[in-house]
Order: C-alpha cells, then structure tokens, then sequence
C-alpha cells in the first residue's frame, strides 16, 4: 500500500523565487546562451546573438531619385525663367526612379521641370544642385556600417534593412526547449468518451501555448501512468533533450504523487511547497543542468505556478526583460476573503463603470478552467491580508488589453441563463461588447447600483405584502438614484430534481420529511427569499431542511449539484435543468427585470442591450427555445423613477 505524505511544507514565495533564481545561475542555466544561424527570411522575432553589420553599401550604386533626366549640374549654372538653357542629347539622359546614374552625370532635372523642345534636345528654366533628387552610394547604409546590435528582437523593417546590404544569415539565440509531460492514469484524450474517474487531458495543451507565446519552442507529451519507473525514463529523457521539462500533476502529497520523490532520486528538489494559492505543492527542481518544474494538476494552479517561475526564465534565458506587468487601479464589486499567511491570486473580470473600474471574481477553484477564460486581469493578496472588501480599491495586473476592458458591460445582480446568450449577441456586433457578470442575487445588484458599480443589475425580488416584483426595493434601497426598471422575462422556478424523478419529490414537505439533500442560494438572492417564503408557508422551519446552509451563486450550479448526485434537489429555474436533463417540479412563475439607471442609457452597451431585448426575434426565440420563459413584457419599462429635488 502507497503511503500518503502528510502535508507538503509551505515556503514563502519571494523566498522560493529567491532560492530557485541562485540556483538557476549556479548551474548555468542562464549563461547557455546557444546560437543558430537562420536566414534573414525567417528571422521575425529571433534575438540577435552578435552585432549584424552591413554587408554592402545601400544603396551601392548612384541612383536616380525620379522620374527626369541626369545632368551635369554645372551645365545648368546659368539657367533661369528669363535666360532658360538648352541642352543636346549627349548632355543629358533620361532616367527613372531607382536607375543607375552614368559616370559623367551628377544630378536629376524631374519630368516636370523638362521641357522637350526637339527630338534630341530639351529646356530647362532651373539651375541644378550637385546630386539633387540623386541617391548616392551609402546614403542609406555604409558597407560594414552597424544595423542592429547584439540581443536586438527583430523586426520586419530590421529584415529589410539586412537585406537591402546583402546580409541573408545571421546568427540568432536559440529559444529554450521545454517539454511538458502530463501525469495521471486518470488523464484520457479529449476524443475519448470519459468514464467515471476519467478526466480530459487538456492542461497540456494550456501549458505548451503559454510556453510558445513566451518564446520557448514547447513540445508535449502524452500522459505518464502514475509508474515511479515510467515517470523516472519520461523525465530523465526530457532533461536530455530539452532546456526546460514540466510536469503536471503528481505534485501534491497524495498516495500516487511521486513526481518529488522521482525527482530526488534522479536529481534534486531545491523547493516542494510554497505558499502561493493556488499552487502550494509546486516543485523547483534540477536534473543535471536542467531545470524541472512540477505544476499542480488544476489547471489554474498550474498556469499560475508556471507564470511565477517558468515565464522569468524563459525571458532570462534569451537575455530579454520580463514583459513589464501592467497595473490598473479597480474596485471590488463583492467581498473576497483569503487564507492567512499564503499570497493569494484571484482571477479577475474587470468594466468601467463611469469613472470607477470594476473587478468581479471570474470563478472559483483552481479546477475551473473557465475563470482562465473569463479573467481579465490577477489579484494578488499578499499573505498577511484576510482578504479585501466590497467596494474595496486594488491594484490588479491587466491581462488583457485596455480597450477590451473599455468595451466591457459590468452586470451584478441575479443570474440567469439569458446572460449568456445576451453575452455572445453582444460579442457579436461590431465594435464588440463583453458582459462581466458578478451573480450576487437580487440584492447585492441593488447595492452594487447604489454604489455606482454597476452598469445594469438582474433583480426578482417579490414583496409579500404587495405581491409585487421589485418596485419597493428600489423605493426603500434606491430612491436617489434615477433609473428605469426594465422587464427582460418570466420565467417558472420550481425544485430542479434528478432525471425521472426516483424519490418522487414533489416539493420541500417531501424534502423535510425524507431528510433528502437540498442545496440553497445564497443570502440576498430573490430565488433565496422565495425559497425561504414557501418554507414559512407551509409552516416548515429551515432547520428540517438538509443542506439548507449549503449555497451557491447561480442556477447552474444548483443544478450541476443535481446532476452529480450530491445533493436531491434545489430551487432554481427550469432552463437550468433543461440545460442539464434534469426534471423539474414547477412552483412559481417569477418577473426577472433589468435595473438600468438613467446615467447609463447614452452609452453604446447600455443601447445595445437595450435593442436587443426589445427588437431582436432572434434574441427572443433563443430565450424561448431554452424553456420555462415568457417574453410577454419583454423590453416594456416597468416603473421610472426621476431625480429627486
């Protein structure tokens, strides 16, 4: 029986980074320096390993400048309007663009100022400089001249500078090689139908793109089975062929995690365990001279981990600066808590609202590939924070460019499986417009309009007392604020139960009485105070209810908990479970509106969306084709409020 390490030690991050840079440069990985010589046609983006100098002159020959003909300036020293010249045939020639200039000739009269008087002879009302409108040899480059100095990144007009002196080789760095070997027995190739315990190899694929977009030439392999002696051949005969080896997965201290102990045996582990989340387990290894680094198996760990401490040596070992991070200024839109005494990195989207940029979560877990996807931006909380704050202003490092963060709609508020589909039509038009979403419930996106941090909020708040959607809340929350509540849908709630129902569920007195599994929405959320409404109807107290305590942040997720067994039921919408084949027992129809303030409704997003709810049957029948909508007051303004005296 494998035995299972207890914990892998925790070493703080600069420390690590620290260790691993010494050691890095004490085994010469960054004086390699190897060298190629590659044509200049295919040197776009190599880094030049020596000073490149002209071969030639540029150009190498004297060389008509226009269109005209070439003279003899002093043959036209005493010409003017009044006293023109004339001059015969064998005193001048005509010439083109770019022709060589004859021995005798030392300047260019263009077309237009030539006037032909005979066959053989012209008329020229202008005196001549020496060598106007005449490129002389080595006007551009001098023969042995420098062009570009050592450690330069090419560029097309760089290739055509070489080029025009005759320069067609040159001698570049060598990108590092760097292998990625996944590990697992688990791992299965995306063409493969997954079985239970299966999972999809694509983290591979992840980690040799970044590698490549870095520089490096990245190669991968197929899955190691959790062998200690397969694993042992794979990366002692990476280390032999490459200039950098990853492994994924097989870092952490489960009973089939030998990557470090593999490592120790062919090599030595200079750092296991660091305290970064994610990514703790991370191994900093050396193999000879050649660096290995074990990634934790989620994805986001690994490409985390990898940016940490593979990206700076990539960079170095090309003699290039790191890229300069690029960091914005953001405020929270929800609370974010973080484990003391670990640096922490939060995948962030981010959109302008007015003056302030907003930064929402993109997931959660480091298993969640579609954070990597969504994110626009890293968080970083260093280890001695508990977290940051809603509405708290951070430093965030911008992942992708600023005018995609401009064209980018922040909504906060209560999901809805429409806003996904509202998300790819916007993406759709041109110029595009991205939708950050933050699902917080009803009343988180009615602070977040309070605080000016949204664009538009979801909200399907019901007063019991009224029996009507949303109004009071703005009333009581809102009354300052100028805005439109516009109605996107109804839309049926009800107990999103498994495939056939097989414990006949048929509301939450089935619930109570079976002690069967339930999973809630969080505090704030409108289908929360549904859920707690009914419970108080029917006189059922919270605490007969298991898994009441249990939350998550969308319909989705509600019934993703269905659909993998770990719960027996939850409230949400039908489109959830028709997304997922699960049945549904209906128990209350429901008005979603859209809280849009007036500030907001000249920008082009805001019109956008605007138009699409209220214009678009193609919008429409998407929504209806997803099940347990209707569309009868779709785009209408349910109530305005104006500003306040």
């Amino acid at each position: 029986m494998n035995k299972r390490n207890i914990y892998v030690p925790n070493m703080p991050l600069s420390e690590a980074k620290e260790i691993w840079q010494k050691t890095l440069h004490d085994h010469g990985f960054l004086l390699k320096k190897p060298v190629e010589l590659i044509a200049v046609d295919d040197c776009l983006g190599r880094i030049t390993a020596e000073p490149v100098f002209a071969f030639r002159s540029s150009p190498s020959y004297n060389a008509a400048a226009m269109d005209g003909i070439a003279v003899q300036f002093s043959d036209l020293s005493s010409a003017s309007e009044v006293s023109p010249v004339r001059l015969k045939r064998e005193l001048y020639i005509p010439v083109n663009t770019g022709n060589a200039i004859p021995d005798g000739f030392n300047a260019v009269v263009m077309i237009e100022d030539v006037h032909q008087v005979a066959e053989d002879e012209v008329e020229l009302h202008m005196a001549a400089t020496p060598w106007q409108h005449v490129r002389t040899i080595g006007e551009d480059l001098v023969a042995t001249e420098l062009i570009l100095p050592e450690g330069h990144e090419i560029r097309p007009i760089d290739q055509g500078a070489m080029l025009a002196t005759g320069v067609t080789e040159i001698k570049v760095l060598r990108p590092p090689k760097a292998h990625v070997i996944p590990t697992g027995s688990e791992l299965i190739q995306p063409d493969q139908p997954p079985k239970p315990g299966n999972i999809i190899e694509f983290n591979s694929r992840i980690l040799t793109g970044y590698l490549n977009e870095w520089g490096a030439i990245a190669t991968r392999g197929l899955p190691v089975l959790d062998d200690r002696e397969k694993l042992k051949l794979a990366i002692t005969t990476a280390a032999e062929e490459n200039d950098i080896v990853i492994l994924n997965a097989g870092a952490s201290a489960g009973t089939k995690d030998y990557s470090a102990k593999v490592l120790a045996e062919i090599g030595k582990v200079i750092v296991h365990g660091v305290a970064i989340k994610p990514g703790k387990p991370v191994i900093l290894a050396m193999i000879g001279d050649t660096p290995v680094v074990g990634l934790p198996g989620y994805p986001v760990s690994a490409l985390l981990t990898m940016r940490l401490f593979v990206q700076e040596m990539i960079s170095a070992f090309m003699g290039k600066p790191l890229p300069e991070a690029q960091i914005v200024d953001a405020i929270m839109s929800r609370p974010l808590h973080s484990t003391m005494g670990v640096d922490q990195f939060v995948q962030i989207t981010l959109g302008k609202v007015g003056d302030n940029l907003m930064a929402t979560p993109s997931g959660k877990g480091a298993g969640t590939v579609m954070s990597l996807v969504r994110g626009d931006a890293l968080l970083t909380i260093p280890a001695g924070s508990e977290g940051v704050g809603g509405g708290e202003k951070v430093g965030v490092e911008l992942l992708r460019s600023q005018n995609e963060i401009d064209a980018t709609l922040v909504f906060i508020g209560s999901h809805d499986n429409i806003l996904d589909l509202l998300a790819n039509q916007l993406h759709k038009q041109r110029p595009i417009i991205r939708i950050s979403s933050a699902h917080v419930g009803s009343m988180g996106g009615i602070m977040a309009i309070r605080r000016g941090e949204a664009h538009i909020a979801g909200c399907h708040l019901l007063d019991e007392e009224t029996g009507e959607y949303n109004v009071s809340f703005i009333k009581r929350f809102l009354s300052d604020v100028p805005l439109q509540l516009i109605n996107l849908c109804y839309r049926e709630q009800g107990l999103i139960v498994a495939k056939g129902n097989p414990k006949k569920i048929q509301g939450f007195s089935d619930l109570s009485e079976n002690g069967y599994m339930f999973i809630n929405r969080q505090n704030g959320a409108g289908t929360r105070l549904l859920t707690d409404k009914i419970l108080s109807d029917e006189g059922i107290d919270t605490d007969k209810i298991q898994g009441y305590g249990h939350e998550e942040y969308t319909h989705m997720s509600v019934a993703a908990s269905v659909a993998n067994g770990s719960v027996d039921a939850g409230l949400g919408i039908r489109a959830a479970a028709n997304a997922l084949d699960l049945d549904f027992v209906p128990v209350a129809e429901e008005r979603y509106d859209l809280i849009v303030p007036t500030t907001f409704q000249n920008d082009r997003k805001i019109k956008a969306v605007l138009k699409l709810i209220k214009t678009s049957t193609e919008f429409h029948d998407l929504i209806l084709s997803l099940g347990g909508y209707n569309l009868r007051d779709c785009g209408n303004v349910m109530y305005e409020q104006q500003k306040t005296s």
